[in-house]
């Protein structure tokens, strides 16, 4: 039996499976043409988890880090920033959904109940100091997400994307748990610490396998190079409000798995994955950049970019201790772009047509000059233009590379990080130098409105802040090596 002192660290979680629930039974009496109340309740619930998360650090010096349910949950400051970011990356992903769900005509409750037991998984992901939590956490989110790009039922793009997402999401979930099974027979134990402690001979051949296998999972779910091959159809199948959560809050799932995994449980394998990690960051860097030039699907090239974000935040973890704290930061940066870039999607997007091409944004600076500069700011971030907080994310991570020796591989980044700056000028382009192909007016809510423009502001007002998040990054990551 667990007594109520293991019961309040994890009020968060209680709260999200609980309002999960009543989201989905409220649906039952909502009309589905409006059904703001299940935006409202979905937001409500971010903030109260919000509050509940960061309580305990109001007036105090620090916060010890707390083991809970036999060893299987850990609350600790690392964590509690990370589901911070999680629920305001929620909010932001309910406003555009509320937008895309109202013009396509398609809003129901399962959506939002699905994000909120999604938010479950990748708080369980988060806390997770057991092999079994972690991966029960990973599933959780997993099944949410097949679900979600499939919610457009009626149409074979999105019921196709969804099956290679489940076949392959289901094929890494199984190497990832052979991994973890290999681990478990070389050291005896499925906790994080006592594995970190059992790990006496790191080159045990079980415990080399065991970690392939591990690394193979934990950078499919990443949509690292070369186990990428999901990430451009089901970013283009899915609807826009599937893709934009998709691509933002499960990055910082993934990357808190990747920490408790490798950082923690395998750090006495720091050697060995080390160069494992450095070889997948090259591959993401280059394969995505390369490959998003190609792109005329504004969704496509979003997916082709992230695998090159995601390579960025995988050299941070080459970087060793300096390294996560500059690859904390940059998966926040890249996630807070990302949902304001599939935001504009949405923005552009009416009844029965998604904006998804780069031929959509022609003349979007002729068509409301506001709006053009918001996607200015979003694009230029994600290319890493300075002053705006993309281009410090990634100095961040190339100083922490370099400081470990790894200079070629800080050079090859800095290359295709040029070249890849190409396809993002080229979006810049089409809206501020090509005619538009149509006068249509730009129908949105201000509240979608006021919260796309601070997504948008953010690049630049983030500057302000930039010392105090990346002061935080190392603070809540120190000890984690």
């Amino acid at each position: 039996m667990f007594g109520w002192s293991e019961l309040v660290p994890v009020l968060p979680e209680i709260i999200v499976l609980g309002m999960a629930c009543v989201v989905l039974l409220t649906g039952l009496f909502t009309d589905r043409k409006k059904g703001g109340i299940l935006v409202f309740m979905t937001i409500m619930t971010m903030i109260f988890a919000a509050i509940l998360t960061i309580k305990d650090y109001m007036g105090a010096a620090t916060v010890d880090a707390q083991v809970l349910f036999n060893g299987t949950v850990i609350r600790d400051s690392f964590g509690d920033a990370l589901k911070v970011f999680v629920y305001l990356l929620l909010i932001i992903v309910a406003f555009y959904s509320k937008q895309y769900l109202r013009q396509m005509e398609n809003f129901r409750a399962e959506f939002f109940a699905l994000l909120l037991f999604a938010t479950l998984g990748i708080m369980v992901m988060i806390s997770g100091y057991n092999l079994i939590t972690l991966y029960l956490g990973l599933e959780l989110l997993a099944l949410c997400s097949y679900a979600l790009v499939a919610y457009n039922r009626g149409q074979i793009q999105s019921n196709e994307a969804a099956m290679k997402y489940f076949v392959l999401g289901g094929v890494a979930s199984g190497m990832l748990l052979y991994g973890m099974s290999m681990i478990y027979g070389a050291v005896g134990s499925l906790g994080i610490a006592e594995i970190n402690a059992a790990i006496t001979n790191p080159e045990n051949t079980i415990l080399v396998f065991g970690l392939i296998f591990v690394l193979i999972g934990v950078a499919f779910k990443l949509g690292a190079a070369p186990f990428h091959m999901w990430v451009p159809d089901v970013y283009q199948g899915a609807p826009t409000a599937a893709t934009l959560f998709i691509a933002s809050a499960p990055k910082i799932a993934a990357f808190a798995l990747a920490v408790r995994l490798l950082s923690q449980a395998l750090e006495p394998m720091f050697v060995h994955w080390q160069s494992m990690v450095a070889i997948l960051a090259l591959l993401s860097i280059v394969i995505g950049n390369l490959f998003a030039l190609q792109q005329d699907n504004l969704k496509r090239l979003f997916a082709y970019s992230t695998i090159s974000h995601i390579g960025f935040m995988l050299l941070g973890l080459v970087g060793g201790s300096d390294g996560i704290a500059a690859s904390m930061f940059y998966i926040i940066v890249y996630s807070i772009m990302s949902v304001g870039g599939f935001g504009m999607i949405v923005l552009l997007s009416h009844k029965g047509y998604e904006a998804e091409n780069i031929n959509d944004f022609k003349g979007l600076n002729q068509r409301n000059g506001w709006y053009a500069f918001l996607m200015l700011l979003l694009v230029g971030s994600m290319a890493g233009f300075p002053p705006l907080i993309g281009f410090f994310s990634k100095l961040y991570v190339l100083k922490a590379v370099i400081d470990q020796g790894y200079l070629w591989l800080a050079i090859v980044a800095v290359v295709f990080a040029v070249i890849g700056a190409f396809y993002y000028l080229r979006v810049i382009k089409v809206m501020y130098f090509d005619e538009a192909e149509t006068d249509q007016s730009i129908e949105a809510n201000f509240d979608v409105k006021t919260v796309l423009s601070i997504n948008a502001l953010a690049q630049l007002g983030m500057l302000i802040t930039l010392p105090v998040l990346f002061q935080m990054c190392i603070y809540v990551t120190r000890g984690l090596l």
